[in-house]
């Protein structure tokens, strides 16, 4: 999470951002990318860690996962995880929707906020 929790922002009503959606909203000087995806909520910084992109305005997808056996020399990929994978509309980066991971760059995370559901308001914590 970004910075330490101290302050609340409610910045929807929770049925304003059916499942499967986003919006995405200034708080404090910040864009702020909140999805609803499986029935949970997830705030991310709208910023890509490659160039600083809109990482939030990006498509929601799946991901290819391909192995290769070096003995037979044969590959196999298959299409994964549709919908939990955000890619930056810039360059593609992808990153996990439930965690913020980068799936290519080990330790490259997207910076993230507290989602909380209080009488029915979705509440950033900052």
């Amino acid at each position: 999470m970004v910075g330490t929790a101290t302050e609340r922002h409610v910045v929807a009503e929770a049925d304003e951002i059916a499942d499967g959606e986003r919006i995405v909203t200034q708080i404090k000087g910040r864009e702020i990318a909140i999805f609803h995806q499986d029935g949970e909520y997830y705030a991310y910084l709208n910023w890509c860690a490659h160039q600083g992109g809109p990482c939030g305005e990006g498509a929601l997808t799946g991901t290819e996962i391909a192995s290769y056996d070096r003995e037979t020399g044969e590959v196999e990929s298959r299409w994964e995880r549709e919908g939990e994978i955000l890619n930056c509309p810039w360059h593609g980066w992808e990153y996990d929707l439930t965690s913020g991971d980068c799936l290519s760059r080990k330790g490259v995370t997207l910076p993230s906020y507290s989602v909380e559901i209080e009488d029915g308001e979705v509440v950033i914590v900052l």
